[in-house]
């Protein structure tokens, strides 16, 4: 039995309000202000409870009982203290129902947090108060009319031999104001400059020249010097907003539209509760991963702790100095959810909307609302599931329906839609979809090149590859630490034999359990499907553990070579899966710290180093956990650079996974000014957790707003009649004058690998003899109008 909705005691998990944030922020300036003292805040979210803590509240919950414990509400707040002149980096936890601060830290110079908007907002203004920028500028000559636009970029990893401060790089582009209009696309004519900026002094450093050849050229540019080179000469506009299309819009596409005349089937509670079709869950939101699920659960039955997008590194493949240092790790560098657009009824989400707002801190601490950040709508995914019983004639189909739970970030040129998406069959579907206007840098005219593709004169899309991670928490059937195994399966063949395959045919299922911390790769060869278990209760048909099935997404990983800065960055990207122990707050797959990184700290690649393991057997030393840290399920051994050593430090823990997947981008024509999406989706899905179809409740309602569309001109027709009079099926033309429209072979269960019937009792059953045969032989030429010579 669910709790009551009406108790009185405040969700655990409820969002941040902007009066909690208020009181956390005022405490700190308290405790660290003073004189000659600025603080400038950088973010504050909502701390989430410590896991024990936090289950033991959630079972309560699911029982209908009074929870024991309820745990502390805590805001995490991290700024800078600035004192003469200098920075330092802090973070500080507070109670605000007590009013007190439970920790504060500072960190290390190096490490660097995410930029701020206010920080990229100075990136403009030191560029255009620049005498080195504005000589750079001076090395072109721009067309009449032609302004500068600048886009800030992350500084990226500084090279081997480089010792920087926080700095910020710019790509530079142009605008043609001919057209007075303000949203003329600036892409189409980038400059072959990358000015950087040191954040501290808010002053340009240098300006980085930028090579434009193409294949066989140099990958170093030319001294500047000389003429002032003439830029955009053959270049041509290329315009996505409508009013400045070169091409008139489509006239024959009609509306659809997706209406809902009942209502939306799911409830949202004020503490963002979701209730819809048996599920049940939480959706959080942070300022790094956008939304969050919670508590996932069907038929109250836990499935997932916590569901989360932990990073994405985007490394581009242009050898050519700077771009070694073009890498972006959009939810540590930036921060995805502080990039999560406003979200508009009927164009980004449709249908019946629920919206979910967040509160955000700015640079002074105070709270700032983001509206429209997270959109919550039901869809149709086409037949659900469908059987025809041509024996009877009858049909039985279903829909599937989804429950969506979007939002959609804009970093620059990039747009990024993410969804989770939760179905009518007990799945769940986690979707990324990649659009927006691809990064380009200048080419010269004429020349092709390696390291891209020309997609408008003078214009260059880079190669590059967008590599994603996702956390599963998994809780499957208990939130009990140590129910949860991970359980990988494969299928291989076995080879011909007379004692168990004689023909060759068969095939067998391979299991073993992780054990212990560590990494495996997609096999489509095998099947290879990771399994998330409770370790101890039986399906009560199958007689196999109830479970979830994730199967792993065969794409292609990281290309960057092992030694380079790129890849000691993002070691994540390097598998499809990582499997880690349980720690409180480690979210991120990157490590926390991944601006201007030169390697890893506190990501997967550093849990799995811990050495922890979820099998009691593995701490006594009666088993190790095959597959990972280094070995690979077909014996052969992994290459050395893959192999991690790990401590003695580790601990038994519960498992969480980390599923890695990647969208190699090597750009297409088709893919300017805007690209189409890109879709990506992997899928959880019930294996052995119900004891049937969990969709077969789902009622086979028709549809009766559908319509027929016939397929013939309706010129052609004249009263009912087809071209020279022939007669028009009512779902389709036809050519064929004569052919039937009941179809005796489309309706016929033989047609269909189905009996005829009638269908008769075991005992009645005729012993067959030469009149039986000639019967069957009578009824087969009745069939299929067979005919005697």
């Amino acid at each position: 039995m669910a709790t009551d909705h009406g108790s009185t005691i405040p969700h655990p998990l409820r969002p941040l309000s902007p009066d909690e944030l208020s009181k956390a922020r005022d405490i700190v300036v308290k405790a660290q202000g003073g004189d000659g003292i600025v603080l400038w805040f950088r973010s504050a979210i909502f701390e989430e409870p410590k896991k024990d803590d936090l289950i033991s509240f959630l079972a309560a919950e699911h029982e209908g009982r009074v929870p024991d414990l309820v745990p502390p509400r805590q805001v995490k707040l991290l700024y800078d203290v600035i004192r003469d002149g200098k920075a330092q980096l802090t973070e500080t936890v507070v109670d605000v129902d007590a009013g007190a601060i439970r920790s504060t830290k500072a960190f290390e110079s190096r490490y660097q947090t995410s930029y701020t908007a206010l920080e990229f907002g100075m990136f403009q203004e030191a560029c255009v108060s620049s005498e080195m920028f504005k000589s750079a500028v001076e090395e072109f000559i721009l067309p009449d009319n032609f302004v500068i636009t600048i886009d800030p970029w992350p500084y990226g990893g500084p090279d081997v031999d480089e010792d920087v401060p926080r700095y910020m790089q710019g790509l530079v582009y142009a605008r043609d104001t001919s057209k007075n209009n303000i949203d003329s696309n600036h892409y189409s004519y980038p400059l072959p400059i990358i000015p950087v900026m040191d954040v501290a002094t808010k002053k340009l450093v240098r300006v980085d020249r930028l090579a434009t050849g193409g294949i066989g050229d140099s990958l170093y540019p030319p001294p500047p010097g000389g003429k002032p080179k003439k830029l955009f000469e053959n270049c041509g506009p290329a315009e996505y907003v409508p009013e400045l299309l070169d091409r008139p819009f489509r006239t024959d596409q009609k509306p659809i539209n997706v209406t809902q005349p009942e209502g939306a089937s799911f409830k949202v509670h004020g503490d963002n509760l979701v209730e819809w079709q048996k599920w049940r869950f939480r959706v959080g939101f942070t300022l790094r991963e956008g939304a969050v699920l919670h508590d996932v659960c069907y038929d109250n039955r836990p499935i997932i702790y916590r569901l989360s997008f932990s990073e994405m590194t985007v490394p581009y493949g242009d050898p050519r100095p700077p771009f070694q240092r073009k890498q972006a790790f959009d939810f540590g560098d930036g921060g995805i959810g502080r990039a999560a657009n406003n979200l508009k009824l009927g164009c980004d989400c449709l249908g019946a909307i629920h919206y979910f707002d967040a509160v955000m801190a700015d640079s002074e601490g105070k709270p700032d609302l983001a509206k429209n950040v997270i959109c919550l709508h039901e869809q149709d995914n086409g037949i659900g599931w469908k059987h025809t019983n041509f024996r009877t004639g009858r049909a039985v189909v279903t829909r599937m329906r989804e429950l969506v739970v979007q939002f959609v970030a804009t970093l620059a040129n990039y747009e990024y839609v993410f969804a989770y998406k939760l179905d009518t069959a007990g799945g769940i579907s986690i979707e990324t979809r990649a659009t927006g206007i691809v990064s380009v840098v200048p080419i010269d005219e004429g020349k092709v090149s390696g390291y891209g593709n020309v997609v408008n004169p003078g214009v260059l899309a880079q190669n590059h590859q967008h590599i994603f991670a996702v956390r599963i928490d998994p809780a499957v059937d208990s939130y009990k630490t140590g129910d949860t195994a991970v359980v990988i399966e494969e299928s291989h063949p076995i080879p011909m034999n007379p004692e168990t395959n004689p023909y060759g045919n068969g095939y067998e299922i391979r299991r073993r359990r992780v054990e212990r911390a560590g990494f495996e790769d997609a096999e489509p060869r095998l099947n290879r499907v990771v399994r998330l278990e409770n370790a101890t209760k039986k399906n009560a048909v199958s007689g196999k553990n109830v479970g979830y099935k994730l199967v792993p997404s065969a794409t292609q990983l990281l290309l960057a070579d092992d030694r380079s800065v790129q890849a000691a960055r993002a070691p994540f990207a390097k598998h499809h899966l990582w499997f880690t122990g349980y720690r409180d707050g480690e979210l991120w797959a990157a490590g926390e710290f991944t601006n201007q990184s030169k390697y890893e700290e506190g990501g997967v690649k550093a849990m799995v180093e811990r050495g922890d393991w979820f099998v009691d057997a593995v701490d006594e030393g009666q088993g190790q956990g095959e597959g990972v840290n280094g070995t690979a399920t077909n014996g052969e051994a992994r290459e050395e650079d893959d192999t991690i050593e790990t401590k003695e430090n580790g601990k038994k823990s519960s498992p969480v996974v980390w599923s890695v997947f990647g969208l190699t981008h090597n750009p297409r024509v088709e893919d300017w000014p805007v690209m189409p999406v890109e879709i990506h989706q992997f899928h959880l899905r019930p294996a052995d957790f119900f004891t049937s179809n969990p969709a077969l409740d789902v009622p086979s309602t028709r549809n009766e707003s559908s319509v027929l569309v016939p397929c013939c001109d309706v010129a052609d027709k004249v009263n009912g009649a087809g071209v020279n009079g022939t007669q028009l099926s009512s779902t389709c033309c036809s050519s064929a004058p004569s052919l039937r429209t009941d179809s005796t072979v489309q309706n016929n269960p033989l047609s269909h690998l189905q009996g005829t019937g009638p269908d008769v009792h075991p005992k009645q059953i005729p012993v067959g003899g030469p009149k039986e045969k000639r019967r069957l032989s009578a009824t087969l030429s009745n069939l299929f109008s067979w005919k005697k010579d």
